[in-house]
């Protein structure tokens, strides 16, 4: 048997396949309509709107076949693929290229084909509308025509329908976007409005006079600590712009990661007990990496900060640090932990999950995706892994720091 013509687009035809998802869904009514059109036309039992993949046939619309796709075995539409032109065979027993293809010698015993590949606008052929029949004939011009036009309908429809796809998620991201920015508003509305509230009261208690020495400096203390308050919430906002536009300073120096990680887990170590929780710190040696240690403390502040505000009561966080394959971070906790449909947007800028916002849980939605933003500007990654009422998992990694100059 004959081999199919080759070109050397391929592997260009075969990934725009891919990116318009033409082969995610086999039978559709559109399709299907142009195949039985296809029939009808050429007056023939059998019609196929076929994509051809690389080792299937994909039937998007068939008439007189109950399939909806098969093995890439068969010569007339990657034929007429490779050809990229009107491919017609009066009879396919006296054609050499195809009177042992298997449609011929076996069901439905083919003796008359014709198909008008399926050119897109890049110019890739990507299936063929195509016609069998039992017996040798042959089509007349007009019929050609119809095929012509049939071929170059289903095509932009493939076309169109990927248009609509993207259109589709874009207006499904422009929804998100504004959602999560009516959601931010909220928030720092309320991380704004709740400190300066308690600032102001405090400060017209301490005007007012007539409080005793410890019950005044009682009051200056909340002061000070709702001004850190939003000092942090200003200095988040300034680090996720200048994140977001790349400007953020990056200065990496040799580090130990193992004691970056120990001063992180000290300072947490109050917050922690305060909580009722177990901080455990698993760093047995050295891990020299290439880091921005101010940017570092940063994240290993906020993941922290998570695993104590997302943990009830009785808790454990234990924070491991490891240096081969490379080096890593992992904190673990036991807390509420994170929905599955939720996992994907924690790294969202602003994003904060329903049953957070439910437990009126404090935060910004900030903390996440700066960490996110500060790993991928050091190379390095995170992941979470999380299991409602089971607890979370996060794991930092960095590339391996080189070895120092001698």
């Amino acid at each position: 048997m004959a081999q199919a013509p080759s070109r050397d687009d391929e592997a260009a035809r075969l990934k725009e396949l891919d990116e318009l998802g033409a082969l995610q869904v086999i039978t559709e009514p559109i399709f299907q309509s142009i195949a039985e059109l296809a029939s009808d036309i050429c007056r023939t039992p059998i019609a196929l709107v076929n994509l051809i993949g690389r080792d299937r046939e994909y039937f998007k619309g068939h008439a007189g076949i109950g399939v909806e796709s098969m093995e890439r075995r068969a010569l007339f539409c990657p034929w007429t693929v490779g050809a990229r032109t009107l491919v017609g065979v009066p009879d396919a027993l006296a054609d050499p290229r195809f009177r042992d293809d298997p449609l011929v010698t076996g069901e439905p015993y083919v003796r008359y084909y014709a198909g008008m590949p399926m050119i897109s606008s890049r110019g890739h052929a990507l299936g063929v509308v195509c016609v069998f029949d039992h017996r040798p004939r042959r089509l007349a011009p007009e019929q050609h025509r119809g095929l012509e036009t049939l071929a170059a309908c289903a095509v932009g429809m493939l076309e169109l329908q990927h248009h609509a796809r993207q259109a589709e998620e874009v207006i499904a991201r422009l929804r998100r976007l504004e959602e999560l920015k009516h959601q931010f508003l909220r928030t720092v509305n309320h991380e704004l409005r709740t400190p300066l509230t308690s600032i102001r009261s405090y400060l017209q208690l301490i005007q007012e006079g007539d409080l005793d020495p410890a019950t005044e400096q009682s009051f200056l203390r909340v002061i000070e600590r709702n001004s850190d308050r939003i000092l942090r919430l200003i200095d988040d906002l300034l680090l996720m712009a200048s994140l977001n536009a790349q400007t953020a300073i990056f200065q990496p120096v040799r580090a130990d990661l193992a004691e970056l990680v120990r001063q992180a887990v000290g300072e947490a170590a109050g917050r922690a007990r305060s909580s009722d929780h177990a901080l455990d710190l698993e760093a047995p040696q050295p891990v020299p990496v290439m880091v921005d240690a101010e940017r570092m403390r940063h994240v290993l502040a906020q993941l922290l900060d998570n695993a104590i505000k997302f943990t009830p009561p009785g808790g454990r966080i234990t924070v491991t640090v490891t240096g081969a394959p490379v080096p890593a971070v992992e904190v673990r906790d036991t807390g509420i932990g994170i929905e599955a449909e939720e996992l994907g947007q924690v790294f969202d800028d602003f994003y904060r999950a329903p049953q957070v916002e439910d437990q009126a849980i404090g935060g910004t939605g900030l903390g996440l995706p700066i960490v996110r933003k500060v790993m991928l500007m050091h190379g390095g990654n995170v992941r979470i892994e999380s299991r409602p009422g089971e607890g979370t998992r996060v794991l930092l990694t960095l590339p391996a720091a080189p070895e120092p100059e001698a």
